[in-house]
Formats: C-alpha cells, sequence, structure tokens
C-alpha cells in the first residue's frame, strides 16, 4: 500500500533577489516523501515548488491539497514504469502544476528504489556536464555592477541580465559596460514581461546595438497577436518563458508555438506540470525547428537535482539556467552541484535530505 508525507521547508536566500516582478527574501517549497508498505526503507523524494506571482498553482491551496493527497495515495498502485508515473500524476489537477511535478520526481524516484537517480544518462556516469549561464539579479546600478564584475571573474562564457525595473537608460549602459568588458560573452535578457507592448520594439532595436543572444519575455504574457509582431520585427531573437504556463492541452501548446513563432522557449519544469509536460513542449518546439533551454524555478537542490538529470538525456545542449544551487543559505548537499561553471554529477556518496529516517 502506498503511503506519501510532505514537509514545508523555508528556503533563505543569501541576498534579496529581484526581478521586475517584486523582491525574494525567501522561497516556500514542499517536500514529498512516498513509499510502499511492502518495502520499508525504500522511498522516493519530490519537490513541489510554485513560484509566487508566476506559477498557476493557487499556493495558498497547496497545503490542503496535499493533505488531501495523504488519503488518496492508499488508492493508487505503486507505479512501475514512467509512463504509470506520468499518467498518476495526471490525476492531479492541471491547476497544481507544482504537485505534478512534485508526484513525477518522488514516484520515477521510488521506482528506482530510492536512489535518486531520475533519469538515466552519460551525466550519471560522469562522462558529461552541463553548461550554465550566469544570472545578474536585478537591482541598483551598483549592484547589478557588481554582480556582471563577479561573473566576469568567475569566468562565465554566457551571462543572463534580469532587466525591467530600472530605468532603461540605466539598463542600457549595464548592457553596454557588460559588452565593453567582455566582446565575446554570449549576453541573455529577460524581462519579465516588463516593456509595454508599444515601446516594446524601440527598447529591442536599441539593446540590439549590444550582440544580444536573446530576450526572453519582453511583453506580458496573453499578447500572442503583439508578441508576433515582436518575433517577426526584432532584431534580437525572442524566447517564450511566462507564456507556456497554464497551457495544458497539446493543441494549446501547438497553437501558441504556431501564432507567436518565437526563436525560443524557456522551460520551467515545475511551473509547467513536470518532466512529461516540458518533454511536449520540447517535441513541439522541435518540430519547428524553435530553440530551447531549460531553467530553474529556484528549487533546493533536491529539486534542481532532478531537473539537471531530465536535461541531461537530450543532445547538443546550449547553456542551461541550471546555476541556482547556491543561491539559498540553507540549501541541501547534492550530487548535482556547479563545478568549474558546469553542472557535473559528483562522487559524493549521498544526497542531503528534508526527512529524518
Amino acid at each position: 500500500m502506498l503511503r506519501l508525507e510532505y514537509k514545508p521547508y523555508t528556503l533563505n536566500f543569501k541576498f534579496i533577489a529581484g526581478t521586475s516582478r517584486g523582491i525574494m527574501k525567501t522561497r516556500e517549497v514542499w517536500f514529498l516523501r512516498v513509499w510502499d508498505t511492502s518495502s520499508l526503507g525504500v522511498f522516493g523524494i519530490g519537490e513541489v515548488a510554485p513560484l509566487n506571482g508566476l506559477s498557476a498553482d493557487p499556493i495558498d491551496r497547496i497545503p490542503q491539497r496535499l493533505r488531501q493527497l495523504i488519503s488518496e495515495i492508499a488508492d493508487y498502485k505503486t507505479p512501475t514504469s514512467a509512463p504509470e508515473v506520468y499518467a498518476l500524476a495526471k490525476t492531479i489537477a492541471f491547476q497544481f502544476p507544482a504537485i505534478r511535478m512534485g508526484l513525477e520526481m518522488a514516484f520515477l524516484d521510488l521506482m528506482e528504489r530510492g536512489i535518486r537517480q531520475w533519469f538515466n544518462s552519460p551525466f550519471l556516469q560522469h562522462k558529461m556536464q552541463i553548461k550554465t549561464n550566469g544570472l545578474v539579479w536585478m537591482g541598483d546600478e551598483i549592484f547589478m555592477r557588481d554582480q556582471i564584475e563577479e561573473k566576469m571573474a568567475l569566468g562565465f562564457d554566457c551571462v543572463k541580465l534580469k532587466i525591467g525595473a530600472l530605468d532603461f537608460e540605466k539598463e542600457l549602459k549595464l548592457v553596454s559596460y557588460l559588452r565593453k568588458i567582455s566582446p565575446k560573452i554570449i549576453i541573455r535578457l529577460d524581462a519579465n514581461g516588463a516593456f509595454e507592448p508599444q515601446k516594446a520594439l524601440d527598447k529591442l532595436n536599441q539593446l540590439s546595438e549590444f550582440n544580444i543572444h536573446s530576450i526572453e519575455q519582453p511583453i506580458q504574457k496573453g499578447q500572442w497577436e503583439a508578441m508576433n509582431v515582436l518575433c517577426q520585427s526584432s532584431k534580437i531573437p525572442i524566447a517564450l518563458d511566462e507564456e507556456l504556463i497554464g497551457i495544458e492541452q497539446d493543441v494549446g501548446k501547438k497553437a501558441l508555438l504556431d501564432s507567436i513563432k518565437p526563436a525560443y522557449i524557456i522551460l520551467k519544469p515545475s511551473l509547467l506540470g513536470g518532466f512529461m509536460e516540458s518533454n511536449q513542449w520540447i517535441n513541439f518546439a522541435e518540430d519547428r525547428n524553435i530553440g530551447w533551454w531549460v531553467t530553474s524555478a529556484l528549487e533546493s537542490n533536491i529539486g534542481l537535482n532532478a531537473i539537471t538529470q531530465f536535461v541531461a538525456q537530450y543532445p547538443n545542449l546550449s547553456h542551461q539556467g541550471l546555476g541556482t544551487g547556491a543561491l539559498y543559505h540553507n540549501n541541501f548537499a547534492s550530487r548535482a552541484s556547479l563545478t568549474d561553471l558546469k553542472m557535473t554529477y559528483t562522487e559524493t556518496d549521498f544526497d542531503e535530505l528534508p526527512f529524518e529516517n
């Protein structure tokens, strides 16, 4: 018989993390542990990590839904294959994509006897590493410049800047500064929907002078026609991020990609409903020659480990947004960690877990 327990956990940022949507000092997540009473001592771990202000999840209702799930889980059959895991997760309403993700994680782990190896790939055999981009958080001009200099000193060859909250002239100066001190670095920008549609193209044209790789979500989601115009007119390739959140049906995914025609899509499995949903987005994007990469939704190292293993299944990876494990004072030790600016599966013989034995 299946059993489930959950544990809320507050992650504490090492600094005030800012985007155009606001600032974060803490991050609330819920960890899941599932087990079959016929195999005592073997359990799977999952992480439910909605992001306030961005997730589709009604976050205030997550504890109630998890309490309901404790009683419901006894009626489930222990899955023995990935398709069975995904089918089980889909019994959770799509309005709770983060819970779907947490269940997928937990049952995929249980299926592999709880060894925290969710997806087999050369990554687990220490035969590959995954390139990451450095992330420059929103803040005042001095704070952002300090972060740029730190990323340069560390040796990142791809950096993403959060923009859209400062005066635009100041942001232009910051981008110009980065390009001046590092002529060859790959620059990605993320506006988090901050630009007004009628002013966005002019801003994109000004930013294009600095050889920008891409910009994520220049305007608010839900404006497909305006976003399509930007995708066709902008000198900077546009990536969709928030735009993907909340779209469950395959027909809706295809319609979005066919209507907007972006250059890239950005995948956050915790916000999209899990690994199966993310894989569907990847398949539809590749069918249309749309590029993609995966970023964390600021999960703990437990969720980040699973997401990194998911990404490692795919060939010819570009820089991924997975180097977020050092954001918190109270994160967990993990075998998947950032080494020499790349996600690496280390020889450490354990992953630190949030549950007691």
